[in-house]
């Protein structure tokens, strides 16, 4: 499918803009000492290209998204993960690759990275708690990687880990979910050119607190299905468990596409609460969007499943 930009021109934000409040942020005009402290031996990224179908309405503030965010590994609150990270090493790196393909074993991050074209894309996040944002990611196609390992016939989901390192990971030495973190994705879902393998946002690599050095996105699904810290990706023949749905199935399903109609046993996901910038913590509600505004690229994929029941 060609991608083509939907969005109306007053949803975007100006490109010189963006780059402007870019320079800013890198010169440390902008933000707290702590958010500073945290990008000040932030390296720059491999070459890559920019996407401008991505375009989309007003992005979240680079501070907001580098400090207010879920990552249970480093504590339970939005702040920890930025204050607590600083402990993990990502730097080497590897990927453990497996099961039913044909290329096997462990491969060096920044030599896996040299084998496929990067770009940035300005997408949409929501995350299951109802609350969004819009960030730049910068990274290569999971499709991209897929092709690379050659999967057998028989695979028919891809099975991502996080580094179980409690040493370097403190919050793993407690139990609020069976370590380490689990997902999974099913193999056309994989294989959508939306679904980005992220090694860097806001024009730079991406901080621990974010999911360093390699995370998962996957637009049009809830953000727990954003997988961070990747260390083992697996090809299988069964839906795998992930971690969310083994805690609480009945609230946290398989699938985690993003949908206005079906609530959270505990809330409603009808609205949500985007977060900006300035007193982003407090912007107003907006409508949620099914498959979070890509259903023109991803609305094929459930062609007729019950989204209630695969929710």
């Amino acid at each position: 499918m060609k991608f083509k930009n939907t969005h109306k021109d007053y949803q975007v934000t100006d490109e010189s803009i963006y780059r402007s409040r870019r320079k800013l942020i890198k010169a440390g005009l902008i933000g707290s000492a702590a958010f500073l402290t945290s990008h000040a031996l932030a390296l720059k990224l491999p070459k890559h290209t920019i996407n401008g179908q991505f375009k989309i309405e007003e992005m979240t503030s680079e501070k907001d998204a580098t400090t207010y965010n879920n990552f249970y590994e480093f504590g339970l609150s939005k702040s920890e993960p930025a204050e607590e990270s600083g402990s993990l090493i990502t730097d080497p790196w590897s990927i453990d690759i497996s099961g039913l393909c044909e290329k096997q074993g462990k491969i060096d991050l920044d030599k896996l990275v040299m084998r496929f074209p990067l770009e940035e894309r300005i997408y949409r996040m929501r995350c299951v708690e109802a609350w969004s944002m819009v960030i730049p990611w910068m990274g290569f196609r999971l499709a991209d990687l897929i092709k690379y390992c050659q999967p057998l016939s028989n695979a028919k989901y891809v099975y991502f880990e996080t580094l179980y390192d409690p040493k370097q990971m403190p919050n793993q030495n407690g139990r609020s979910i069976p370590w380490p973190y689990r997902e999974g994705l099913r193999m056309d879902e994989a294989m959508n050119e939306l679904t980005l393998m992220v090694i860097g946002m806001y024009g730079k690599k991406i901080p621990n607190q974010n999911g360093a050095p390699l995370r998962l996105i996957v637009p049009w699904k809830y953000g727990f299905k954003g997988i961070k810290s990747i260390v083992k990706i697996k090809f299988v023949d069964k839906q795998p468990l992930n971690s969310w749905q083994a805690i609480a199935p009945d609230e946290y399903g398989f699938y985690a596409n993003v949908n206005p109609e079906v609530d959270h046993p505990r809330w409603s996901q009808a609205t949500e609460r985007r977060i900006t910038g300035g007193f982003s913590l407090f912007n107003s509600r907006i409508k949620t969007q099914l498959f979070n505004g890509y259903s023109e690229y991803v609305a094929d994929l459930y062609k007729g499943m019950d989204l209630r029941k695969f929710y």
